[in-house]
């Protein structure tokens, strides 16, 4: 027994050794070849062994290291799923974002989980955290409600904040809306891209790849009372320098066990650094708002011109102003990521603002091309197989003036609901309104000089109106550039705000272009009105055409530098590292 028992092992060492091994190389390389290959495709390769390995698990090989980091039970009724991170344990190493990067297959440069530092404390005593920051998927989710197509949705059961891809025009509105930016333009696709937690793990009892991958268990997923959540946010308690969490209840938790020093602060607060200039919607502004002042100025010249003027004038007008709107529009395309399903954008009526601008301005282009048209057709310049009623064409005007205001409303509350102090409603609307008025009379200017030309030189009543106009362009001007300068009142504050921060980009990294729109709003606005269409004399049509021509365009330019600097100088409260 003892001996047979002595020759088996010794049997099994001969058969593990290396000469074993070699014997049966040796025999194997006596095998025909057709053989050979037959026992080598019987061999199971490095992924038919991992299936196998698998394929009888009742749940993840894996789920020992990550199971305490999942909540016991899933959400009730008020409640939802929450990362939370312990600012104790991480490192930040950024295993969580080369796992999460990894995981959903995402491109060079675009991230959905980031990592920053806390540091405060004093010389003796420091303090320092590093902090990991995603989606927070909020109670009340900014993204949400600012979509204009519907491609986000929050998950009734679990809270979970998704976006439809599919459904995603890439106008990038959820970027405004959302104060921690977390949504990600990803450019080649076209829309852009955010966190969902996973879910599709979660739902089988899987971690999410951040929680999975984090070496200290610095990331966990836990169950939140929204009531509780809504509630912290009232003492804004969440991290320090970070967005009020009072504007969209972000559920994320961060938890230490030290008492944070009050001079606590994100590494990268006092960085200031120009945001995007987004020179589509830059046109599309100045555009639209050219164009709703122009008609606003229409319905004013039959006050101050004869009717034999009001004639000459209101065609060409009316067809500038239009062809204005309708660039406008064509300009605003180009923000988009997939302009060819920019028809969707109406979807969110209800919720967007961004929705209701673009109605306004649809309808707003069709209103002023059935005005031009009628304008066309009372002087003979478009035969038309009826004869309009006289009272059709004002009413045409009334109605492409009102619903540019509504458009231009709209505009305004687009930015407002960002809940940017920078983006408030005073400043918006100073900016937005001045711009309208300011090119409007310009336009208006223009549209008078080009008609009296045809007419052969300056009536009484185009003369008038040039000096009250030229008056008016000037104070009006000169209002908008101080509503503008207004911010810089701010780099005299001590707390290093928001505002404070948008006033040192417009001295530093945006004054040369803040000092050229400046240059273009005096000369074009104020010096040549004042100096020249204000002292005309009846023979001077075509001169006052071509200076109020080059006061047209660069005034045109200066506002557009103006609203690239409303975006750039953009600098609003970021969490720790930030997304972008």
């Amino acid at each position: 027994m003892g001996s047979g028992s002595m020759t088996a092992r010794v049997s099994d060492l001969e058969l593990a050794s290396p000469a074993s091994e070699e014997t049966t190389k040796r025999e194997k390389r006596r095998l025909p070849l057709v053989q050979a290959l037959l026992d080598e495709q019987r061999a199971l390769s490095a992924v038919e062994r991992f299936s196998q390995l698998h394929e009888d698990a009742r749940e993840p090989l894996q789920s020992r290291y990550y199971r305490d980091l999942l909540p016991a039970s899933p959400p009730g009724p008020g409640q939802q799923y929450a990362f939370e991170v312990d600012l104790d344990r991480c490192s930040g190493c950024k295993a969580c974002v080369t796992a999460c990067h990894s995981l959903n297959g995402l491109d060079g440069g675009e991230t959905w989980r980031s990592v920053g530092l806390l540091h405060g404390g004093t010389p003796e005593a420091p303090v320092q955290k590093t902090v990991t920051t995603a989606c927070h998927h909020c109670v009340d989710p900014g993204c949400l409600k600012g979509c204009p197509v519907g491609a986000y949705e929050k998950d009734a059961d679990t809270g979970i904040v998704r976006h439809l891809d599919d459904q995603c025009i890439g106008c990038q509105y959820c970027i405004f809306t959302c104060p921690y930016e977390v949504p990600q333009l990803n450019a080649d696709k076209g829309i852009v891209r955010k966190c969902d937690m996973c879910s599709d793990r979660l739902a089988e009892g899987e971690a999410p790849a951040c929680v999975q991958a984090c070496p200290t268990e610095a990331i966990a997923i836990r169950v939140v009372d929204q009531g509780d959540v809504q509630s912290d946010a009232q003492v804004d308690a969440f991290l320090p320098g970070a967005p009020s969490p009072g504007i969209t209840l972000p559920t994320t938790t961060y938890k230490t066990e030290q008492a944070l020093p009050r001079n606590m602060l994100p590494a990268d607060f006092f960085a200031v650094r120009p945001a995007r200039q987004h020179m589509p919607l830059v046109l599309m502004l100045v555009l639209t708002q050219l164009s709703v002042g122009a008609f606003c100025v229409d319905r004013i010249l039959p006050l101050i011109l004869p009717e034999t003027a009001l004639a000459l004038v209101r065609p060409v007008h009316g067809l500038f102003a239009l062809g204005l709107a309708v660039l406008a529009l064509g300009a605003a395309t180009a923000h988009l990521g997939r302009p060819q399903y920019a028809f969707r954008a109406l979807i969110g009526l209800r919720t967007s603002w961004l929705s209701r601008e673009i109605a306004a301005f649809g309808a707003f282009a069709g209103l002023g091309a059935a005005y031009a048209a009628a304008n066309l057709a009372e002087v003979g310049t478009l035969p038309l197989p009826f004869t309009l009623p006289p009272y059709v064409t004002p009413m045409l005007g009334d109605a492409a003036a009102v619903v540019g205001l509504i458009g231009l409303w709209c505009s305004i509350m687009l930015y407002v609901v960002t809940k940017r102090r920078f983006w408030s409603f005073d400043r918006t609307a100073a900016r937005f309104v001045g711009s309208a008025v300011v090119l409007g009379i310009a336009t208006g200017l223009l549209s008078t000089f080009a008609a009296m030309v045809d007419a052969g030189g300056l009536g009484q009543g185009p003369l008038s109106l040039a000096r009250v106009g030229a008056y008016a362009l000037a104070i009006a001007t000169a209002t908008k550039l101080a509503a503008e300068s207004a911010v810089l009142l701010h780099l005299r504050d001590r707390q290093y705000g928001e505002l404070k921060r948008t006033a040192v980009l417009l001295t530093r990294e945006l004054g040369k272009l803040g000092m050229l729109r400046f240059g273009c709003a005096v000369v074009a606005g104020i010096l040549l009105p004042l100096g020249f269409i204000a002292r005309l004399d009846s023979g001077d049509a075509l001169a006052a055409l071509i200076v109020m021509s080059v006061c047209l365009v660069v005034l045109t330019v200066g506002e557009v530098l103006e609203r690239m600097t409303y975006f750039a100088a953009l600098s609003s409260p970021r969490m720790p590292g930030g997304l972008s």
